[in-house]
């Protein structure tokens, strides 16, 4: 019996090759300067959950966050490295390159 290995199948369990953190981190690399609220919606989990995600990133050291007149700004730290054993040897700069192509994201309108 063959397996499904896609996370939108319809049938069985849902799932993606990224956990939320990652998808975080992305979200955040594509806007640097994005709320919350807009991250968590992108990435569709809470935005207690984003904001949880956020200081778990920061205190590993993979972003820092500035405090921007009434927003956040968030800096990313390419050269950490992967927490699991398996990908401890790169770095997540190769993720972002990856995946956040900072050249061609969009800026998205600010309210």
């Amino acid at each position: 019996m063959a397996s499904t290995v896609t996370g939108d199948t319809g049938g069985g369990r849902n799932w993606t090759f990224l956990t939320n953190h990652g998808h975080v981190l992305l979200a955040i690399a594509r806007d640097p300067t994005a709320r919350l609220r807009d991250v968590a919606a992108e990435v569709g989990v809470t935005e207690r959950a984003a904001q949880a995600i956020v200081a778990d990133l920061e205190a590993g050291g993979y972003l820092h966050r500035t405090r921007v007149g009434r927003r956040n700004e968030y800096t990313l730290n390419p050269a950490g490295r992967f927490r699991h054993p398996a990908e401890a040897d790169r770095q997540v700069g190769d993720l972002l390159a990856l995946f956040a192509d900072t050249s061609t994201a969009k800026a998205r309108p600010r309210a």
